[in-house]
């Protein structure tokens, strides 16, 4: 009889992803409220792909093109504006996708992770929690520069535009997920700070993210020789795949396979959301 009654009493199986599933949708809607009430982080989101776009791209953009026959037009078939735009995307989300881990900082900070971990949630639901949370917001960003395509002579059709969101969020979990181990690893606010930027900014200068790494596209680039560690480090950063990838979707342009470049970003992205399940089972 007892053994009835607390087989009765135990959820099933239904139940009980019914239950994680509304963990996981009650902390996805925490950190997005979090982030979107933030006004700074807002700010710089809109600020950031201004700036690279109005005084980067606009300043740029007349070196961007090539002498034909005495006149002076683009040789390749995009401006320059053009061309760093899908790195402005993938550079707003790469932002506010590692940004969005210092939420786990907070928690930590003050005492909510350690409640929120003690709870029947599994940590992996809260970790998806958390990770769905930072890529929304940061989808959220990417779409802000998306806004403006048409300023710089881009036009979306719905192909381009859900293919392009589709990306930006498989890249978006996937840098969640690098933010998480980065804030598993610094404990404060300031440190926080200083480390993912000494991530950030190599990670984008080096991805191809404002210069072509193919001298043949102009003639003006067939001159210039780039140095040997220079092309390494570009071939060798996953982020480099993703900007290709942005760009084959938005301007048609690819400099290395399109199918080399989704199968770096799904071993990206999958690898990096192994890391963070393993460093957070340490939390």
């Amino acid at each position: 009889m007892t053994l009835v009654m607390e087989q009765a009493k135990t959820p099933g199986r239904a139940t009980r992803l019914y239950r994680q599933a509304r963990g996981v949708y009650a902390i996805w809607l925490r950190e997005v409220k979090r982030s979107l009430r933030d006004k700074g982080q807002l700010i710089g989101g809109a600020s950031r792909p201004l700036l690279w776009i109005l005084i980067l791209g606009i300043g740029l953009n007349p070196y961007f093109r090539g002498e034909v026959y005495g006149e002076v037009k683009f040789v390749v078939p995009y401006t320059y504006l053009q061309f760093i735009f899908p790195a402005v995307i993938v550079l707003n989300i790469l932002y506010t996708s590692i940004q969005s881990a210092v939420s786990l900082i907070w928690d930590r900070e003050f005492g909510f992770l350690r409640e929120v971990l003690v709870s029947p949630m599994s940590r992996n639901t809260i970790l998806l929690g958390k990770v769905l949370g930072g890529a929304t917001t940061a989808v959220i960003h990417g779409c802000m520069v998306l806004v403006v395509a048409r300023f710089v002579g881009i036009n979306l059709t719905s192909g381009m535009l859900v293919s392009a969101l589709v990306l930006m969020f498989v890249l978006a979990v996937g840098l969640t997920a690098f933010g998480i181990v980065i804030a598993n690893y610094v404990r404060g606010f300031e440190g926080f700070g200083v480390f993912s930027n000494a991530v950030i900014l190599p990670l984008y200068f080096t991805a191809s993210s404002a210069f072509p790494l193919d001298p043949a596209l102009t003639r003006a680039q067939t001159l210039v020789i780039y140095p040997e560690w220079l092309v390494f480090l570009v071939e060798h950063n996953p982020l480099t795949y993703a900007i290709d990838a942005m760009r084959g979707i938005l301007i048609n342009f690819n400099q290395f396979d399109p199918t080399l470049s989704y199968q770096v970003i799904g071993a990206l992205v999958v690898g990096l959301y192994l890391l963070a399940i393993w460093e957070f089972r340490k939390a």
